[in-house]
């Protein structure tokens, strides 16, 4: 196995352990980055012609969305929850409308829904690392919800 085959084992591996210690909010942070990178790579793939990167990125970058949709909570999750249910659908089609107009303005506008969706994400995994322990919330405490 050449370098490149081991730095790939050894990024595996480093992924697979993240992807196994996270907690849920790290988990969907983990998402989003592979999701914002899948997009990053998309951009560059259609500004280089190549439409086989170009469609298996945004394929990537659509799975990745719906792996999200699919793990909303829409009865716990309420209001927020539904919201994030009908911004996925949007970007989904989005994302489908860059790949077959072969377009970077839609790539561009689900990138920058991404980067704000990633940084409230990243604004809740500070406030709960920031919480007092759950049992001294009790029930309602923020380290209970789900979306």
């Amino acid at each position: 196995m050449g370098p490149q085959g081991r730095n790939r084992v050894m990024h595996g591996r480093y992924l697979e352990n993240e992807v196994l210690s996270a907690d849920p909010i790290g988990l969907v942070q983990l998402l989003y980055a592979g999701a914002i990178d899948a997009i990053r790579k998309a951009r560059v793939f259609l500004q280089e012609g190549d439409i086989h990167g170009r469609s298996a990125t945004i394929a990537k970058a659509m799975q990745i969305i719906l792996e999200l949709q699919s793990s909303l909570d829409l009865e716990r999750g309420g209001e927020i929850a539904v919201n994030l249910a009908r911004l996925y659908v949007y970007i989904q089609e989005r994302l489908a409308e860059a790949n077959a107009r072969q377009a970077l303005a839609p790539l561009d506008e689900v990138l920058q829904l991404l980067l704000i969706l990633n940084e409230g994400w990243e604004q809740a995994a500070r406030q709960s690392m920031a919480a007092p322990p759950a049992e001294a919330l009790g029930a309602a405490g923020p380290a209970n919800w789900t979306l």
